[in-house]
């Protein structure tokens, strides 16, 4: 009989000690409880606590977990319907106050998120809340952090999975789209054209410079000769007149003879003369040619031995015959 009663003893001391061992797995952390009221919070490991007395409260995850945020349908600020959803990552750092400061942590997080994304969004236009997600993500975060701080619970990241618009507003958003890029394109081609034009323009331009410089060079080189001839002519002059002065006469005949055959030249070039008539007498134009003659002779005589030329033929004398009755 004692045998038994001290079994039994040695089985309930087993039972109590082993009901007051508690083992805390990595990442959790318990919350002990003394007669109903926090004490203490047990780490990861080997803990001690007498049964009876004391007991676990809550068990509260500490490592980083994520919410999924349901489908959301919200009304723009210009009054556009929009579906979103989205998740939330938060992580527990003070497992005290996760388990006592609110009633249910995982349903408070997804109110206060659901809640807060309605206000951000509807406080935007539908181009707003399509073109700034991250501005969405960043006022979401600040916000929900803020109002869980007395919680214990840090949110690490809010993400806006998807925005959906209706089916008509992405039909008027694809309309919109295709005349923004034909506009686009219009406005290449306009610009295109334009250069086009201008380079054009500048071509012709630097083509009638070009143009305007090359008359003005052919004028100047037509100027030049026109006064070298000029030049030539006074010289040839200058020399005939001194040769007057020096009494030589058949300077004149140059000049008569000269001015004599520029007078046939032009009526053999008139376009209506077809028969011309005129009196020649080749004895008078052979005694001009005579004249021009000697006076050839006369200028190559009167020039230094030096400049005199080497060879070539002699010039005859040509004397005049008297006219035939």
């Amino acid at each position: 009989m004692v045998a038994i009663v001290v079994t039994l003893l040695l089985a309930l001391v087993l039972f109590y000690l082993m009901t007051s061992i508690k083992i805390v797995r990595q990442g959790y952390q318990y919350t002990i409880e003394h007669f109903g009221r926090y004490t203490t919070t047990a780490a990861p490991g080997f803990n001690f606590y007498p049964a009876f007395f004391y007991r676990v409260g809550r068990r509260v995850n500490m490592m980083e977990q994520v919410i999924d945020i349901p489908g959301q349908e919200i009304i723009t600020k210009d009054n556009a319907m929009i579906s979103t959803d989205g998740v939330v990552f938060f992580q527990v750092l003070d497992a005290a106050k996760a388990a006592y400061e609110v009633s249910d942590l995982y349903v408070a997080l997804l109110q206060l998120t659901t809640t807060n994304l309605r206000t951000v969004m509807g406080s935007m236009d539908l181009d707003e809340t399509l073109s700034k997600r991250d501005e969405i993500n960043a006022r979401l975060l600040s916000v929900v952090d803020h109002a869980t701080t007395p919680w214990g619970v840090k949110i690490t990241r809010v993400e806006i999975k998807d925005i959906r618009p209706p089916a008509d507003i992405v039909n008027a958003m694809g309309r919109q789209m295709k005349a923004e890029r034909e506009k686009r394109a219009n406005i290449l081609d306009a610009e295109g054209t334009r250069a086009s034009e201008i380079l054009r323009a500048e071509g012709q331009k630097q083509a009638r410079i070009l143009e305007a410089e090359g008359r003005r060079e052919s004028a100047f080189r037509d100027a030049e000769a026109r006064e070298r001839a000029a030049q030539a002519e006074a010289s040839a002059t200058r020399a005939v007149s001194e040769a007057i002065e020096g009494g030589n006469t058949q300077a004149i005949n140059y000049f008569i003879a000269q001015k004599y055959v520029e007078a046939i030249g032009k009526f053999a070039t008139s376009p209506n003369a077809k028969t011309i008539l005129f009196p020649v007498e080749a004895t008078q134009l052979m005694g001009t040619l005579g004249g021009i003659g000697e006076l050839a002779r006369d200028a190559i005589s009167a020039m230094p031995r030096s400049e005199q030329p080497s060879a070539g033929p002699s010039v005859p004398r040509v004397k005049g015959a008297s006219t035939p009755q």
